[in-house]
């Protein structure tokens, strides 16, 4: 991270970005190119701010959660717009919704899957124990 010497607010070079957050600077101009970064430039080098920090962590955030990058962009939009804009508002919470029904219906899927896995789990530490064999039956004692 650097300071502009003109400027009080952090800059960053792509590289920067790229090691800080772990993602390639393939993947930062990617982002550019989509509208949804948009570095100062100094000849031909790419300058980020404060502002472009953030975007590109939320990017990665909104990937993480499974947004796609046009969900982002959305998201981007109604901050960067007039806060008046009651029809993008209903239609951006709209989709958050349903985003959020998704990730409940994920999140349900998942804790049931960590159950299985965890009955499993104590299947195979019974056997391990000697105290069932792998068909499921318990071990005659040793006469």
């Amino acid at each position: 991270m650097r300071s502009s010497p003109h400027q009080h607010e952090a800059t960053y070079s792509i590289g920067d970005l790229a090691r800080e957050f772990d993602v390639t600077p393939r993947a930062i101009r990617f982002y550019e190119d989509q509208g949804l970064l948009a570095p100062q430039r100094s000849g031909s080098r790419r300058i980020y701010g404060k502002r472009d920090y953030v975007r590109l962590k939320l990017i990665l955030r909104g990937k993480r959660l499974g947004l796609s990058l046009s969900e982002v962009g959305a998201m981007f939009d109604l901050y960067d717009s007039a806060q008046d804009e009651k029809p993008q508002l209903a239609k951006f919470l709209a989709s958050l919704a349903e985003r959020r029904e998704q990730l409940e219906r994920q999140r349900a899927d998942i804790d049931e899957m960590l159950g299985e896995v965890a009955i499993f789990e104590a299947q195979c530490r019974r056997i391990l124990a000697g105290d069932r064999k792998p068909g499921g039956r318990a071990r005659k004692p040793a006469v």
